[in-house]
């Protein structure tokens, strides 16, 4: 079984998630911003990722991680029992997405597809973000399932689980389990548990300030009311 525990204080309640819910992923970003807890580069993903599917909209949810290979046969006996990890996400509290892995220096196979996604999603997980790759497109985007992933593979090749329930890194973004996700077609990125509350009040005054920017830009000569409304650092 893996070491590592749950990284969450307390889950938010299904009002305050849809919340969250209600905004893109860049505007979580800069709220979270505001609150000064972390550098700016960390807990976001980088341009490598790919959301496959953008009309399933905004996906957020507690990490259940895993590590996978998909360069190399798995070891027998198998490190890990899959029944354990399926239970693991079956009793994983809250709204929950999976974030996964891959060790292979390039994906060699795609993990992810028709069967996987609708096994998740009978076990609680509503997408997967992983920088392995991916198939099925048409059949996993109609079971509802969201695919973030670095690319697209015909193939299984050897991808296997390798852990599960330890902290993992996709895309430069660190994950531990039960961090709170948010994800959408930019991207991803990890919102802090001490500040989860506080994150949608702070993303609704960011869209205010925006509305006033772009209604100085009707104005004949906007200039100087955009040189007020933007902050200098920009």
């Amino acid at each position: 079984m893996p070491a590592s525990s749950d990284s969450r204080t307390e889950i938010l309640n299904t009002a305050e998630l849809d919340a969250l819910r209600q905004f893109s992923t860049p505007t979580i970003a800069n709220a979270i911003e505001t609150f000064q807890v972390r550098p700016r580069l960390e807990g976001v993903t980088s341009p490598a990722i790919r959301c496959l599917f953008p009309r399933l909209g905004v996906l957020v949810g507690y990490a259940c991680t895993a590590v996978i290979n998909s360069s190399q046969p798995s070891a027998l006996p198998r490190k890990i029992s899959r029944r354990d990890y399926w239970e693991h996400i079956r009793k994983f509290g809250g709204p929950r997405l999976s974030v996964v892995e891959d060790l292979a220096p390039a994906p060699q196979g795609a993990y992810w597809g028709e069967i996987n996604a609708n096994m998740h999603l009978a076990l609680g997980s509503r997408g997967v973000i992983t920088n392995g790759t991916v198939r099925d497109l048409s059949e996993v985007e109609r079971a509802g399932f969201h695919f973030f992933a670095s690319g697209v593979q015909v193939s299984h090749g050897y991808a296997h689980l390798e852990d599960y329930g330890i902290t993992v890194a996709v895309f430069g973004m660190t994950v531990k389990p039960g961090d709170l996700i948010h994800a959408d077609q930019h991207g991803a990125v990890v919102i802090p548990h001490e500040i989860a509350r506080e994150v949608a009040p702070a993303a609704r005054a960011i869209e205010l300030r925006e509305q006033a920017m772009l209604a100085a830009c009707a104005l004949e000569n906007p200039i100087d009311e955009l040189d007020r409304l933007i902050s200098p650092e920009y």
